[in-house]
């Protein structure tokens, strides 16, 4: 735009005037709203200006709506909203404040403003002048007046910021404290004067040092009736103490909060990926007030709990299976992961992390029970020169938890024979005239008796049922106990979780190794300590060509067999010479000996083929010899199926045998045919077969 810039008169046509005129009216905070009142009077003043700049009276609005709100942004600022809705729908000719920056902050919000003022043909004016943001040099000025009013709210934040944490430097900036905690009039953190206070707090981290989990931390509180304590933080009883419910977050937040080790957090909560590490915190003063526990113990604490957010780490998980979380393979080198089948009657550790990431076959897998078996016999034998000690720090940790739940009923009781002395003192304080008032501490007294005659008779049924010492009859058993660790081991009352934190604390991890497709498996266990044992172990498997001794086997059953003995006789040889087959609870019968013949080409004797004297109702009925031999597969899988009830035969006598005959067409063998593949398919899955 060229030419002399017109002066403030000139800039004002009467098109202008025919809209409104609007003085906008804004304060940061309530507080300056409070005490700051000239400003605000300055603002309201500016009606007075637009009257001179001839507007009349009934065409001057004033929008006050955002006094107490920063102009950090347009967010949550209504009266700023309505203002630029009503520029941008023409309705304004004059925006008046008493400076730029009372209209924004923010140069986003700023330069909108102004845009819409250029577009609708609006004026802006303050103390200094009016301003068409149509012309160049006023929009030039409109622009730096409001990048300065931005900048001038960066520094004053940075001001702010600046003596705020000078001041957390020094440790004096407190907000709310942690239960346990009180602030003296004078400033001064203390732990809290009431004594059973202290105790619930110090409660809650003796359980987590013990049990290693919120979850049981939560069951103990639970289990026992014990409650949190809390001070009211605002209301009419604000100061007072109350209690309430222990949760898992409660417990959560003491264990996490760094002020019970003593130590002085400020920025423990940024709006940042790692707050919550202490590398990230802005201030940490460690021994700044007095600590309910040390910072080693809160470090634990935290690591404790990482750890039990991996499902495979920290504390047991539940479950039957004494490793799970312990196994690594020997191949791959990942965890092996912990499967249950029949409703967890039988459980399995496989590697199966190849084939979870790339399609791959399972590494290896191996029967949960006879993995076990092994490393439990294992960890009995190490336990076992620890017996007396054990049987010390038992009753040591039972005196200790007494003590604790003793401590707390006593508290208890006491506290609520405090309450119903004090609502008796308060009722005989009052005036007997004024019944208005001694009817409700009446009502208030009788509540309080109730109270505490429901505590004392909890606490003497507590006492019934748990005397303060052990008893000589309880340290006896507890000697006798820690002398016969196994049966300790293999006790009703002793949990799956209680065997999966002894082999936890014992192992660090199992590692084995299955050869081949074999029954031959190495496990190398890594105790705590950084011993290393390594032991042989034989798992089932599905075939007998997959024992690693099979060839050996063959060779040893041809040679008893060309020395005349019979298939009795050779499965009995077998047996005794330590032979096994594969399944783990197998041994050899004459069956299996002429099945291992008959395959490998060997004549033998006939089957006995009872079928021969036995009257068939049909001709499709088969004795389970002939059925297993249509089938291709052995007689004993047939027996198991007829025990589960997924074949159907009936008893008949053949020369003074029982024999089942199984009615079997063309359809039904067909039906266990597809019976025997699903199984197979069943059984490929739970048992390591690479191919």
């Amino acid at each position: 735009m060229t030419g002399p810039i017109p002066a403030p008169s000139e800039k004002i046509q009467g098109a202008h005037r025919d809209r409104l005129a609007v003085v906008y009216v804004r304060q940061s905070t309530l507080q300056q709203v409070e005490h700051h009142q000239e400003s605000t009077r300055l603002q309201y003043a500016l009606v007075e200006r637009a009257l001179a700049l001839g507007w009349p009276r009934e065409r001057i609005v004033i929008i006050d709506e955002d006094l107490g709100r920063s102009a950090a942004s347009a967010t949550g600022r209504p009266g700023f909203q309505r203002l630029v809705a009503d520029v941008g729908l023409g309705r304004v000719g004059l925006v008046l404040g008493v400076e730029m920056s009372r209209l924004a902050r923010s140069c986003c919000d700023w330069y909108q403003l102004l845009e819409i003022c250029g577009v609708r043909r609006t004026l802006l004016a303050d103390r200094d002048g009016v301003y068409d943001p149509g012309i160049f040099n006023d929009r030039l000025l409109l622009g730096l007046k409001g990048t300065m009013s931005e900048a001038e709210l960066h520094l004053l934040k940075s001001r702010m910021l600046a003596g705020r944490l000078a001041k957390a430097q020094r440790g004096e900036i407190v907000t709310n404290l942690p239960r346990g905690y009180l602030r003296r009039p004078s400033g001064e953190i203390v732990f809290d004067p009431d004594e059973q206070v202290q105790t619930t707090v110090r409660l809650v981290f003796d359980l987590f040092d013990r049990h290693g989990s919120v979850h049981r931390v939560l069951g103990y509180f639970v289990a026992h009736d014990l409650t949190l304590p809390r001070r009211l933080r605002a209301g009419p009883g604000k100061g007072e103490l109350e209690w309430r419910r222990p949760s898992r977050t409660t417990l959560q937040d003491m264990l996490h909060n760094p002020v019970y080790a003593g130590a002085y957090i400020y920025g423990r909560h940024p709006h940042q990926a790692g707050a919550g590490v202490p590398e990230r915190w802005t201030v940490l003063i460690k021994d700044h007030w007095p600590a309910y526990i040390t910072w080693e113990t809160f470090e634990r604490n935290q690591t404790q709990m990482a750890a039990n957010r991996n499902p495979a780490a920290g504390v047991a998980r539940g479950g039957p299976a004494l490793l799970a979380g312990l196994v690594f393979c020997g191949r791959c080198g990942q965890r092996m992961a912990t499967e249950y089948h029949d409703q967890g009657r039988f459980r399995r550790y496989r590697c199966s992390q190849g084939a979870i990431r790339f399609a791959a076959p399972s590494c290896q897998s191996l029967g949960g029970r006879e993995l076990e078996a092994l490393v439990g016999a294992l960890i009995l034998r190490t336990l076992e020169p620890a017996a007396l000690e054990v049987s010390l720090q038992w009753a040591e940790d039972l005196d200790l938890e007494r003590q604790h739940l003793h401590r707390q009923w006593r508290q208890r009781v006491e506290r609520a024979h405090y309450e119903a002395d004090r609502a008796r003192r308060e009722y005989r304080a009052v005036e007997p005239e004024n019944r208005l008032v001694a009817r409700a501490l009446e009502r208030a007294w009788e509540e309080a008796l109730a109270a505490e005659i429901r505590v004392q008779a909890d606490h003497d049924r507590f006492l019934a049922q748990q005397p303060m010492p052990l008893s000589a009859a309880e340290r006896e058993a507890i000697r006798r106990l820690a002398d016969d660790i196994p049966t300790l081991w293999r006790a009703a009352t002793t949990t799956d979780a209680d065997r999966q934190t002894i082999a936890r604390l014992l192992l660090d991890k199992v590692v084995v190794t299955v050869a081949g497709a074999t029954e031959a498996v190495t496990v190398d266990c890594h105790w705590a300590g950084g011993v290393h044992t390594q032991h042989p172990l034989r798992r089932a498997v599905r075939r007998r060509d997959q024992l690693s001794t099979f060839p050996a086997l063959m060779e040893r059953i041809q040679a008893l067999n060309a020395d005349g003995h019979k298939a009795p006789a050779i499965a009995a040889m077998l047996n005794t010479e330590g032979w096994h087959p594969p399944k783990r609870r197998e041994t050899f019968t004459d069956v299996m000996v002429r099945d291992l013949l008959h395959r490998q080409g060997v004549p033998v004797g006939a089957y006995p083929r009872p079928s021969a004297r036995v009257e068939r109702l049909g001709p499709d009925e088969r004795t389970l010899p002939e059925l297993a031999a249509r089938l291709e597969i052995p007689a004993n899988t047939l027996y198991h199926w007829l025990r589960r009830g997924w074949l159907q035969a009936r008893r008949a006598s053949a020369g003074g045998h029982a024999v089942w005959l199984v009615e079997a067409d063309e359809q039904e063998i067909a039906r266990l045919h597809a019976l025997r593949e699903r199984k197979s398919l069943a059984l490929n899955a739970a048992t390591n077969n690479p191919t």
